[in-house]
């Protein structure tokens, strides 16, 4: 169990400096540690996970609480909380303090400008990777697709989709 509580630290921790544009940022990589290196969960495990920690109150990040759990219980979820939040508020502290102390030098304007475009590339990688775990019918990718649309070009809460969601998979839709 040790070891497992060790790798958990060392993966979330370098997780937790590389969160950068948001913690959902770090989902392709968080996945691929869980899944396809330690083996601690399938695809749809995780899949399940994410979903769950969204749909739960609280911090969007909360599926590093709940992968924790999953792997090692409450110890597992105690270190990866502690390693990922711990190192990027400690970083984010530091960084604040130096971005302003220099907030009228004229590198900040193009360091915003390359991070904006990178951090919507590493959000896209995100959704990517949710969705290939998640759709497995042309039904689910159908409800995928009209969800995206539908939160991208309206003002629909979100709760809504979840709701919408819930009862679509109670009815049996898209179910093997």
């Amino acid at each position: 169990m040790t070891s497992v509580l060790i790798s958990l630290f060392v993966i979330f921790t370098q997780l937790s400096v590389l969160a950068f544009g948001g913690g959902n940022t770090i989902l392709p990589e968080m996945q691929r540690q869980v899944v396809d290196v330690y083996h601690w969960m399938s695809d749809t495990d995780f899949s399940a996970l994410f979903a769950l920690s969204q749909a739960a109150p609280g911090p969007n990040l909360m599926i590093v609480t709940v992968v924790g759990w999953h792997v090692a219980g409450w110890q597992g979820a105690l270190v990866t909380t502690i390693a990922k939040f711990g190192p990027s508020s400690i970083l984010t502290a530091v960084a604040l303090g130096l971005w302003e102390r220099f907030k009228d030098k004229p590198w900040r304007s193009v360091v915003q400008a390359g991070i904006f475009p990178m951090t919507v590339g590493l959000m896209a990688a995100s959704a990517s990777l949710i969705t290939e775990a998640s759709v497995h019918s042309w039904v689910l990718g159908g409800i995928t697709a009209l969800v995206a649309v539908v939160t991208i070009f309206s003002r629909v809460h979100p709760l809504w989709m979840l709701l919408v969601g819930a009862l679509i998979g109670l009815s049996g839709v898209g179910q093997p």
